[in-house]
This record gives C-alpha cells, structure tokens and sequence, in this order.
C-alpha cells in the first residue's frame, strides 16, 4: 500500500503549519481527494494549466506548488480566466492541487534559507521573527512520573527553544486535593484530602503543536484531571518570520556583488539603487514582495537587501543606507521548487517526484 494525499499533507504541514500563513493567504489543499494514494507529485513554484498538463503526463495526480492558484473566492467555474481553467483541468484529472505559500516563507529552512544558500551566506537568521505564535504550558506531575511526561512532551515538539531541545524549568512543591465520590484517583482515596509532592513544570510550545503536547501530556499522565495551564506569550520565535539576513564568505565592493548575485540566482538583470561605497559583507534577503522588510534590513545592518515587487517610489525609501536589489519575483522564488523535492524526498524515497519543466514568468525581458 502506498502513501495517501493526506500523509505528504501532514508532512508538509509539520515542516511549514499553516497557522504560519498570513491571513490573506490560502496555503492549503485547493482540489483532490486527500484520501486518494499518490501516484506521483509534480514541485512547482505556480500552478497554471500548463502544469496540470505536464502531471497528466507524467501520469502524477499531485502537484505541490509555491504560489496558490486560488487566493480569493470562486463564484463560478466556466472557464473564463486562467485560475477557473486550471482548477477545472485538475478537478476533470483527478489532480490534487497543494499550495504551500507564506508558510513556507515563515520557517527557517524555507524559502528565505533557499535564496540564502544558493548566496553561500553564513550565520543566517530570521530578518524580522514573529510573535504571539508561542505558549508557555505549566503543569503538575508527581514526582515518579516526572521524566516519563516531560518525554511525551518532548517527543510531541515542546521544550525547544532556538538550538536547545528537552528545555524545561521545574519547582518542587506540595499538590492537595479531595476526590469526590464519583472521582477515580490514582492517588488517594475518595473523600479524603490528600496531599502528594508534585512537580511544577514549565516547558514554551509553539502554538501549532500545543493540541498534540496536551494530548501527549495527558496520555502520559496518569491522574485522572491533570492539572495545567497555558499562557499566550509575547515572545518572538526566531525560528518563525520574514526574511532572513546573513554574512557573505568575502567581502566584496558594489558592483561585484551584482555580478556574484546575478551569476548566483541566474538572472538577466536587477534593478538596484545607487551602489554604495562600502563593502558588501552583510546581506538580507525576501523572496516575493519583500519591500515591507526594508526598514528591518536596514536597523540589521545591512549592506545590501535582495527581493523584488519593489514599485517606483519605494527604491528612494532605501535612502543611500543599503543597495536595495528587485531581481524579480519568478526569479527570486524559483528555486522553491526544488526546495519541495528535497524536502518530500527526505520522507517519501518511493513517490515519484518531478520538477516542473514549464516556465510560469508571466514577465519576459528583452
């Protein structure tokens, strides 16, 4: 028996949570059956009829694409425009579509790491980390179950705090209560108070994995109500944001980072601010519309920023602190595609995966 749609969903969903998403985005299962078995899945950054058609040839009833084919509602499917063709195409095909957008932009080792890698840049990091997608959970365990709790947290994904896994902090006290008559205590007897020496236990989860740990610290846990709290944390994740910045191997001047950075990324052309007169050593990157992050480049100490979608007005903001460099939006994120095939590689060696060979640019350069 082979894998389902619905187990490259859930892996998928554990490298990038779609609750890493922005809010306008639609990083999801856009047509298929997810209880259908994979045959074989075509990466790609868009989703267009062209690359419907190349799954149907290639006898692949997945695509796993960058960019969502559908952002906002249908309220029709006649064919009428390209994104009404293409869901139609799929739908007639049995082609499951999967997008894997903004999410995939959050995480450390998504799109941002990609364009920072093919930069060779050391010591990256997240350009701006979010916040509010972290929760400290408090609970009490008795002494002797300690370690087999902290474990079944652990292994669901709580405790890990940048490098550091199996992160905890732990204060001895006294626990009371009194079962009812209609209680089933592990400890203690049935109207009689007790009092037991607990564990108070703190551990950070992310957000996303918070049902699994509760349902982990409870299966492991053997009172019958286990007493815990959570708490919603102001806390940044510097696993989890936009953008990401890093240090060159050399430092180089203006104008020979341009020609390393087109050389690098495979490119016709950039459009770039003034060249600065200081040497390049620091450089931040946002693959897509990354204007947004300039402010944040900048306060990093960037030498140079790297995205695209960057409109007339917005080169002057750059201001002379940094090259701002727009090498286009296709050409920043193409490499994702790739980026999907490794990863889905790494847990399913039997599926068949292909990278597209159709070229989405809807710009071309003469």
């Amino acid at each position: 028996m082979g894998y389902k749609i619905s187990d490259v969903i859930s892996y998928l969903e554990q490298i990038a949570p779609p609750s890493y998403q922005e809010s306008y985005d639609n990083a999801t299962l856009i047509t298929g059956d997810s209880n259908s078995e994979v045959t074989g899945i075509v990466c790609s950054l868009d989703c267009i009829e062209s690359t419907v058609e190349e799954a149907i040839e290639l006898g692949a009833n997945m695509i796993v694409a960058h960019h969502p084919i559908v952002f906002k509602g249908l309220k029709s499917l006649t064919g009428k425009n390209y994104v009404e063709r293409t869901i139609i195409k799929a739908i007639k095909n049995d082609i499951a579509i999967y997008a894997i957008h903004t999410n995939l932009d959050h995480v450390a080792h998504g799109v941002n790491k990609r364009i920072s890698d093919r930069l060779d840049l050391l010591d990256t990091k997240i350009l701006k980390p979010k916040s509010q997608v972290l929760s400290k959970l408090v609970f009490y365990v008795p002494e002797p179950e300690k370690d087999k709790v902290l474990q079944a947290v652990y292994a669901a994904g709580a405790g890990k705090i940048g490098e550091y896994a199996d992160c905890s902090f732990q204060v001895k006290g006294t626990g009371t209560y009194t079962p009812s008559a209609k209680a089933n205590p592990t400890i203690g007897e049935r109207g009689k108070a007790q009092e037991e020496q607990e564990i108070r236990v703190e551990v950070l989860v992310s957000n996303h994995a918070l049902p699994k740990v509760l349902r982990k610290m409870r299966e492991a846990h053997s009172y019958e109500e286990v007493a815990y709290y959570v708490q919603s944390l102001e806390n940044e994740n510097q696993e989890v944001g936009a953008g990401m910045i890093g240090t060159l191997t050399q430092e180089m001047e203006g104008e020979e980072f341009l020609d390393y950075l087109k050389a690098k990324m495979n490119l016709d052309v950039i459009k770039h601010t003034q060249v600065i007169s200081r040497k390049i050593s620091k450089v931040a990157v946002c693959g897509g519309a990354g204007i947004f992050l300039l402010r944040d480049a900048i306060r990093a100490g960037a030498d140079v920023f790297v995205t695209a979608d960057v409109k007339y007005h917005e080169f002057f903001d750059a201001d002379g602190a940094l090259i701002l460099c727009d090498i286009g939006h296709y050409e920043s994120e193409i490499f994702t595609k790739e980026l999907l095939q490794e990863l889905l590689s790494q847990n399913f060696p039997n599926i068949a995966l292909y990278l597209t060979k159709v070229v989405t640019n809807p710009s071309s350069y003469r």
